[in-house]
């Protein structure tokens, strides 16, 4: 039977979408596109512009980047008639999302850099809001995702930029189907299936479009659902979990007085979900507030950089119980607090006055980490307070009745605080979508006892606890050498980092001191820092991760001053590394210190951050990718601390790594079957070393059988042979990128040796260099679209610095072996995509100047060589294409600075001439991509 063509799916798709009710409508070009804008602008606005009119109307719609262009969409527009009038224009009904137009088209052409026609295009009131393209069955959907962030540079933001207005990017094969928002800094990780309510994905294109793309839903998608992240200036589009749980929270305020909790796992978004349940919320006529709770000071911090991040300004944050007060009688719509703050201010006799006059009114309790903040006195206090209250709960480890923790209240579980669960996403869930990683876990540590002292048998026991042997110098020396000889394997060199969690605070001042001696021993150069709480109860008394404690508490009237000096030296340290000034010796101070540090941890400053409790929860940084073990965990304490590792960033990051010091295998077995099912462990936890090492030799049959040979791969001349070697040798980057994190890993236990890796590496990399200098006006290759997923091939310890030292064992080798060393170098520098640009130079260098300097002198005369070749092709660039030489310095001088590609009008400075509109299409893309090849070869060292 055939493949289903790429065409036919776009006509069943369109014919579907007429039994939806949209209007099918021919609109093939930018002419086209405005005079349809034009009538449907007119019938959803009930009235008729005159062209002058209508061109203001454009011209405003023709402002800024996406980012801009969706607050234009939701804002109505100030219209100054041709009589002097004015009239508000409406160009999307946010209130009444049903009630817009809605059309579709398809094949829509625009020409800007080069010229792109656009598969299937839903337009709302004229505007094009949602865009689908399509690939033929069998395709790698990724294509499709790649082929949009080609329309994205080349022609979105062209002419009338009405492609700009896309909310919503839909991209299928036919058999799969995901959606995302517009926002050109997601990668291909951060797109959705969309799914029903018991989190059963709807990937098929017909099923897919029946249910996503009905008319109501998709409107009230991008009325609703769509959140505008101020900070970062970019889109956010809910995920179908998100969607469902603010959708239950809007029903069950709107029409009872229950509460009720969310059951999202750690890591899949919750704050977004709660900002926008929240957002919602707010506009309701009978919610007076919303109170959205947290339960530390740290976490008060984070959530609401959060939730500002999302809405700028959108929470007025409570540094004191006497600023919460005030919010709660002054017409603050979201307020953001901690249940210590809250329970000050209901409890103390000088707030009593002013906390009367909201005792009866509707307040929405939002609880952020339900599972920590509520099981105490402090809740039925509040609930007793506010008497026409109701409390939704976020949890990602619900208390049940197997894991609750007693206390005055007795054990209470989060359905006797919470009702019933609204909606569920458990862990599983997240792993199949892609939403979180894997853990990889690694039990480091055995223990020889004696059996029995009359035969002298030693046994080996895996589950020991003995606190002297736990916490002797000897074991805390070897695992912090082990921490030490692996790290690098552990987080890809330092591309990541990570944390290190440990029984209390003794333990912890022991391995800090071992990591800061071995360091000024010259034995590693991690950065490692540390913070806890140096009040009594820090310590893992209760060994599941349950703890009531502030963390930014300093005024415990059991402070442990020992504690208290050890921190305050850390800090010290700390200060040195990173010229801060902190103390503990001020509250505030402390405070402070805590966020530097989780800033400095999110931006991988910090290798290793040593911690007993605080951070275990609550804190989510992409970067971190590991986490050291060396103290017991069970149940949520266990998934929450673990759960610090999964976030997803990109294809490097390929799971979550657990290296456990004491065995935690049956805590482990536990905690997956309460917080999921008995049966999950093979979808939560990854293969053993050996099963990926069986992966990765079948991947290279797979290989061998496309390109016997490394010289092979320069025989398939088919650009479909090309694109299978492409795919196999991709595959085995990925199983490679698992392996390596393995601390057993070796290329011994391969099929494939290194070199030969490394070999078919620079193939690959050749077939990478031919795509990406392909600038045709019209796609012509099928590999356009691939993804290369070059992250798997970067190295950060490979780099110019890296060659020279080569280069000195070069000089010194002998005359004999220079050639084979010389081949050597090279093949490194074509192993390494961002090295392939500087390789001629290098080579030059070899052949002409090394051999005739001495080995101390070949720093300085390579970086005289580098200036020398710099300034000769820098010239010449400018020469050859006509360029003003001050303005391509500042071209470049601004794109170092701040990493920004240059704009077109920054490159159409430095033309001498001004080119005519039709020649600055071309002449332009050719002299950005000049300029950015200089750079490449450079300065980008």
């Amino acid at each position: 039977m055939a493949t289903q063509s790429e065409q036919a799916l776009e006509n069943l798709l369109i014919k579907q979408l007429e039994s939806l009710e949209y209007e099918r409508v021919a609109v093939v070009s930018e002419n086209d596109l405005l005079a349809n804008l034009k009538r449907q602008l007119e019938k959803h606005n009930k009235t008729t512009f005159s062209e002058i009119e209508f061109k203001r109307i454009t011209n405003h719609l023709n402002k800024g980047n996406v980012f801009d262009k969706a607050k234009i969409l939701r804002d109505k527009f100030v219209l100054t008639l041709d009589n002097g009038e004015t009239k508000y224009i409406e160009f999307l009904d946010s209130e009444h999302w049903c009630q817009n137009l809605f059309q579709v088209t398809n094949q829509v052409t625009i020409e800007g850099n080069y010229k792109n026609r656009y598969d299937v295009t839903i337009l709302i009131n004229g505007l094009p809001l949602v865009q689908i393209e399509l690939k033929k069955r069998g395709v790698e959907l990724k294509q499709a995702f790649n082929q949009i962030n080609r329309y994205q540079k080349h022609s979105f933001q062209s002419n009338s930029a009405l492609f700009g207005y896309v909310q919503v990017f839909v991209i299928s094969n036919g058999v799969n189907t995901k959606y995302y928002a517009n926002n050109k800094k997601q990668s291909f990780k951060q797109t959705f299936f969309w799914a029903d309510k018991k989190n059963q994905n709807i990937t098929n294109l017909e099923a897919f479009t029946d249910d996503f793309l009905e008319r109501c839903h998709i409107s009230k998608m991008i009325c609703k659902y769509i959140v505008l992240a101020e900070v970062d200036k970019i889109l956010m589009v809910l995920r179908p979990y998100q969607y469902y749980a603010a959708e239950a929270i809007i029903d069950r305020v709107t029409n009872s007085d229950k509460n009720g909790y969310i059951w999202h796992t750690t890591g899949s978004g919750k704050t977004l979900t709660s900002f926008k349940a929240s957002q919602i919320l707010m506009k309701l006529p009978q919610v007076h507030k919303v109170v959205f709770v947290v339960d530390r000071k740290d976490l008060d911090f984070q959530t609401t950089k959060e939730f500002n991040s999302f809405s700028d300004g959108s929470v007025d944050g409570t540094d004191n119980t006497k600023a919460l007060v005030k919010q709660f009688s002054d017409d603050t719509k979201l307020i953001v607090t901690t249940i210590q703050k809250l329970n000050t201010a209901i409890s103390k006799s000088r707030y009593q006055e002013s906390m009367e006059g909201v005792k009866d009114k509707h307040i929405v309790f939002i609880f952020d980490e339900c599972h920590r903040s509520q099981f105490g006195e402090t809740h039925l206090r509040i609930t007793n307070f506010f008497e026409n209250n109701q409390m939704i709960g976020f949890t990602g480890t619900p208390i049940f009745a197997q894991n609750a923790v007693g206390n005055k209240m007795g054990k209470r579980t989060t359905v006797e605080l919470f009702d019933d669960c609204l909606h569920k996403y458990v862990i599983t869930d997240a792993i199949k979508d892609d939403n979180v990683l894997k853990f990889s876990i690694e039990y480091v540590g055995r223990y020889k006892e004696k059996k029995d002292s009359a035969n002298n048998v030693d046994i080996e026991v895996e589950n020991i606890d003995i606190k002297e042997l736990l916490e002797s110098n000897d074991r805390l020396n070897k695992i912090t050498d082990y921490i030490i000889d692996n790290h690098a394997r552990k987080t890809h060199s330092g591309e990541f980092n990570a944390m290190f969690a440990v029984s209390g605070i003794p333990t912890l001042t022991k391995y800090y001191d071992l990591f800061k001696s071995k360091r000024e021993a010259g034995e590693h150069k991690l950065k490692v820092a540390t913070i806890f709480s140096y009040s009594a109860n820090e310590d893992d008394q209760n060994a599941d991760g349950v703890y009531e404690s502030d963390g930014a508490n300093v005024d415990d009237a059991h402070i442990n001053q020992h504690s208290r000096d050890k921190l305050e030296s850390y800090i010290q340290d700390y200060n040195q590394i990173f010229n801060t000034k902190f103390t503990t010796k001020d509250s505030q101070s402390y405070y402070n210190y805590y966020n530097d540090i989780s800033k400095r941890v999110k931006s991988r400053e910090i290798d290793i951050l040593l911690v007993v409790n605080m951070f275990l929860t609550g804190f989510d940084s992409k970067m971190l990718n590991t986490l050291y073990v060396d103290k017991n965990l069970k149940y949520h304490g266990l998934i929450q601390a673990f759960s610090r590792t999964n976030r997803i960033v990109n294809e490097k990051k390929s799971q979550g790594n657990i290296v456990c010091f004491r065995n935690l295998k049956e805590q482990t077995d536990e905690a997956i079957a309460l917080f999921s099912n008995k049966e999950a462990k093979d979808v939560i936890l990854m293969k053993p070393y050996e099963e990926y090492v069986e992966l990765f030799n079948k991947a290279f049959m797979a290989l061998i059988s496309i390109a016997p040979s490394v010289s092979s791969v320069d025989g398939l001349i088919n650009e479909d042979d090309q694109l299978e070697f492409i795919k196999a040798f991709r595959e085995l980057m990925r199983l490679k990128n698992v392996l390596t994190g393995f601390s057993d890993f070796n290329f011994a236990d391969l099929s494939m040796g290194e070199q030969q890796f490394e070999d078919y590496k620079s193939k690959y990399l050749d077939l990478y260099e031919k795509v990406k200098s392909n600038t045709e006006v019209e796609k012509v290759s099928i590999l356009d679209e691939v993804d290369f997923e070059l992250e798997l091939i970067h190295k950060d310890e490979i780099n110019v610095a890296y060659i020279l030292r080569l280069l000195a064992q070069y000089r010194e080798t002998d005359t004999a072996k220079h050639a084979e060393y010389k081949k050597s170098i090279i093949n490194i520098i074509a192993g390494q995509e961002h090295l392939r640009s500087k390789r001629e130079l290098i080579e030059e260098f070899i052949d002409s100047h090394l051999m005739g300097i001495a080995v101390d002198d070949i720093d300085d005369e390579f970086e005289k060589f580098w200036e020398e070749q710099k300034v000769g092709e820098f010239g010449t660039l400018c020469k050859d294409e006509g360029l003003v030489e001050e303005e391509v310095r500042a071209v470049v001088e601004t794109y170092l600075y701040d990493q920004r590609k240059p704009l077109a009008d920054d490159i159409a400075k430095t033309l001498q001439s001004k080119p005519k509109l039709l020649e600055r299409k071309k002449i332009i893309p050719r002299v950005l991509d000049k300029i950015m090849e200089h750079i490449e070869k450079f300065y980008e060292l």
